[in-house]
Parts: structure tokens; sequence; C-alpha cells
């Protein structure tokens, strides 16, 4: 399995398009696939997704806001948790059940309670609000261990201004995939993140 920091993010997958559609996304290089919760049967598709591509890929979940979900996802094979919110009690549920952790951070506080609580990453969300002079300021005094995805904003165009600030890793939303598109428009379009991503890393 490669090591691109990239989390494709498919929000409004439908079960009966999420395999095709992530071998796709694997095929182009990224093994990072996210199925956001408010997605039509979303733990379906995340079940799956693990059947097919166990050991290739880590697929996981988004909009993870309660404990519930932590366990209906733990159930479902999920390999890890991504939130729009830093929630210590979601982080530490993650943990316990096994899976990583990549909580929703905007301000040094959500940073490091999410950090203290046992994240594995940082979503930075939303990036384009923090701009990359607000991710240059949060690495001064976040820990180098410390990986930062920056979400919302980061694309193809800028990923060289969001390392030279200090991300590590990125979600790619409506880049990669939007309902509707079929699985020759997501290859197209991951074939083009991943170029742009190999020239930055």
């Amino acid at each position: 399995m490669n090591t691109r920091k990239i989390i494709a993010i498919l929000r409004g997958i439908k079960p009966d398009e999420a395999v095709e559609v992530t071998r796709q996304i694997i095929d182009a290089g990224i093994t990072l696939i996210e199925v956001p919760l408010n997605s039509p049967q979303p733990f379906y598709s995340i079940k799956k997704m693990r059947e097919a591509f166990d050991g290739v890929a880590q697929i996981g979940a988004g909009t993870v806001l309660n404990l519930d979900d932590v366990a209906q996802l733990a159930n479902n094979g999920g390999q890890f948790v991504v939130s729009p919110d830093c929630n210590p009690d979601v982080i530490k549920a993650t943990k316990a059940a096994g899976m990583h952790s990549y909580p929703g951070v905007f301000t040094p506080t959500e940073c490091f309670a999410a950090i203290h609580a046992g994240a594995d990453g940082l979503k930075l969300f939303p990036a384009s609000v923090l701009g990359t002079s607000g991710l240059k300021a949060l690495r001064a005094v976040l820990p180098s261990t410390i990986d930062a995805y920056a979400v919302g904003g980061a694309g193809p165009d800028n990923f060289d201004q969001w390392k030279a600030a200090g991300a590590d890793g990125f979600g790619i939303g409506t880049a990669i995939y939007k309902p509707g598109d079929d699985a020759a428009t997501v290859r197209a379009k991951a074939d083009e993140i991943v170029a742009a991503y190999d020239k930055v890393f």
C-alpha cells in the first residue's frame, strides 16, 4: 500500500457504485477512501468496499459525530474516522475500537485537545478559511509528529502552497468525486490529483 496522504472523500456515493469508483481511485494511486455518513446507506458502502479491497486500501467514514456511529462503523469493518469537529469522546472511542482518528480542528485549542485525546492526524477544516498563513502559524506550535490534513480549499492547483505552509496531506471531495460522476470521470480526476501531489511531495 502506498503512502500518499490523500483522503478521497466520496460524499453522496451509493452502494451500487461504491466498489467500481473506489477501484478507479485505488488504481490511480490513492488508498485512503472516506464515505461520509450523510451519503446514502454509508455503512453498506463501507462494508462492500472493505470486502473488495481488504489489504489494498483503508476504508473509513467521514462526518462521524457520535459514539453510535463509531460503533456501527467498527462493526462494518471501518478503519478510520474523520469528523468535522473535535469531540474527545469520539476520538477515544475510535482508538478503543482499533481505528485511526482524524478529527476536524481549526484553533490551537482544538488541535491540542484532539492530540491529547489520541488523534492520529488533524483535519484542518475549513482550510480555505484558515489559509496557508493560519496553518503556518499553527505548525509553529504543533508537534512535528502529528500529520495535518488540509480539507476544504486544497487541491491540485495549490498543493505546493499548502505543503510550504506545513500540510502533510489533503482531504479531497468534489475535486475527485461528486454525485453523478461515472467511474471514468473519477479516474481522470484522481489521476490529475495524484500527478499534482507527486510533483510536490
